[in-house]
């Protein structure tokens, strides 16, 4: 790799020497596994394969593992296979599905594999779903999230030149810091670009046809039509390259060779799914509105007017149209509400003013106002703490302290609106679930969705299936539709 030379005409000022002496370490140069080119990088693969690790464990304690092992095993064979035979079989590979309904598949450095119970129910084939593992695979085996990481820390050491040279902007740093990793994580166009070229070739040697990889590509770029819109979470962490579905044919065109005989399973891979939930759960709690009702612990909450909001495992959050104030609500064990409202009050860098107790719509409570000192500044709020069903809750809302008194009536409307969940219909909600039927004759879309209805629309249903709205199913075919059980 080319050394950094500076003309020895040009005088080195104290701010040229101030940053040659931070970059001084950063002339590191790795093969890519994948190319065989050399490449700049500051990650070792002990390092990459450590943050995975590390990445993995947040993963599975932020979002739940889909809990069907079959399942498991099924999607964990096929990733195992093309990894063994790719150019880093040595790392610890594993590949998970977890439950969730987006659609969204992505990998950590160094093996960690996530794909989604919703991208599953998007697949019409087995093939399909390994040109997506196969995909994330190749930013694995290219080491592309090493790269990305090794020019964050690239840019966070010229950050921290300037701040050597300029101590003014010191204060600045973390922040920017922070700003710059969330930008360079992202993967480039050249990164998707060769992900794709590597999924294709890693599906191909385990004799996967990859057209599929195509009609893959084109289920992604029709849900932005076909539901309402929105862009499927694959698309958008991993920025488009171009026309995937052109790039993918012209690789097949290049391969002058006859696709008669690759794999496909079809059959196979709808048996295996056959009975997934197909979008949200509302046994996990659901929104209407910004009322939040969660059928299984039996409550209900209502966030304040023209919030968004977000249904997360470990917590159910709102976020202010201004951005600038926040309520969540947590799990908080089965002690006392008051018992743990002190503990709270009493923790360094916690406030106390005033607290209060008393039932809230029945529900034992402990309420209590708090100032907070953060590195970003004062936070003012409230906190409470209810007991329902044996479990007790905490319900914490905050801002910055110069905006107390404009949210302070709003907290308390919200917290106050915490209720034992009553309505039956809510209390009986049932998912959706994909089944599979097999056909006794041929059938359009419509005519299949008039014969055995489905609660989607004709539009979606037709995309899960891989299908137009005008298309014929033939007969002895397996066809998905979703209902409710």
């Amino acid at each position: 790799m080319p050394s950094l030379v500076i003309r020895s005409e040009h005088r080195r000022s104290p701010r040229i020497w101030g940053i040659l002496a931070v970059l001084g370490f950063a002339s590191a140069c790795a093969t890519n596994p994948a190319t065989g080119k050399r490449e700049f990088s500051l990650v070792s693969e002990g390092q990459e394969i450590q943050m995975g690790q590390q990445g993995k464990q947040d993963v599975l304690r932020s979002m739940a593992v889909h809990p069907d092992s079959t399942l498991q095993r099924y999607v964990s064979s096929l990733g195992m296979a093309m990894a063994r035979k790719s150019e880093r079989p040595e790392l610890p590979w594993s590949f998970v599905v977890l439950e969730d309904p987006v659609v969204n598949a992505f990998a950590l450095p160094g093996g960690p594999i996530f794909i989604t119970r919703g991208i599953l129910t998007h697949m019409t084939s087995e093939a399909e779903l390994v040109s997506v593992l196969g995909h994330e695979m190749g930013h694995v085996t290219a080491r592309h999230s090493a790269r990305q990481m090794s020019q964050q820390q690239l840019a966070s050491v010229g950050l921290m030149a300037g701040m050597i040279i300029s101590p003014q902007i010191a204060k600045f740093g973390e922040a920017a810091s922070q700003g710059l990793g969330l930008l360079f994580l992202k993967f480039g166009r050249g990164d998707e670009l060769q992900a794709d070229e590597l999924g294709f070739k890693y599906m191909l040697q385990e004799n996967y046809d990859p057209r599929e990889m195509a009609s893959m590509f084109q289920t992604l770029d029709r849900m932005r039509g076909d539901e309402g819109g929105r862009v499927p979470e694959w698309q958008s962490t991993h920025p488009d390259p171009g026309n995937r579905v052109a790039n993918t044919e012209q690789r097949i065109t290049a391969l002058n060779r006859s696709l008669a005989g690759l794999t496909v399973d079809r059959d196979e891979f709808l048996t295996r799914t056959n009975g997934l939930l197909f979008g949200e759960n509302p046994r996990e709690g659901f929104f209407e509105g910004t009322t939040f009702h969660h059928p299984e612990l039996r409550f209900r909450f209502d966030f304040p007017s023209g919030w968004k909001t977000v249904n997360q495992t470990q917590q159910v959050a709102g976020v202010s149209s201004a951005q600038d104030a926040m309520i969540s609500i947590t799990l908080a064990g089965n002690a006392a509400p008051s018992t743990v409202l002190q503990q709270f009050l009493g923790q360094q860098g916690i406030q106390a003013g005033r607290t209060s107790s008393s039932a809230i719509n029945g529900l034992p409570a402990a309420l209590g106002e708090f100032r907070a000192q953060t590195e970003q500044g004062v936070l003012a709020g409230v906190i409470g703490f209810l007991s329902h069903n044996g479990s007790t809750y905490k319900i914490m809302a905050y801002t910055p302290e110069p905006r107390a008194s404009q949210y302070g009536n709003l907290f308390q409307q919200a917290i106050g609106s915490v209720r034992p969940e009553t309505d039956t219909r809510v209390l009986n909600i049932k998912p959706n679930r994909v089944r599979i039927v097999n056909l006794p004759r041929a059938m359009t879309v419509a005519q299949f969705n008039q014969a055995y209805p489905s609660v989607i629309p004709l539009a979606q249903l037709a995309l899960i299936n891989g299908v137009a709205e005008g298309d014929t199913f033939p007969a002895g075919s397996k066809v998905k539709r979703v209902v409710v059980e």
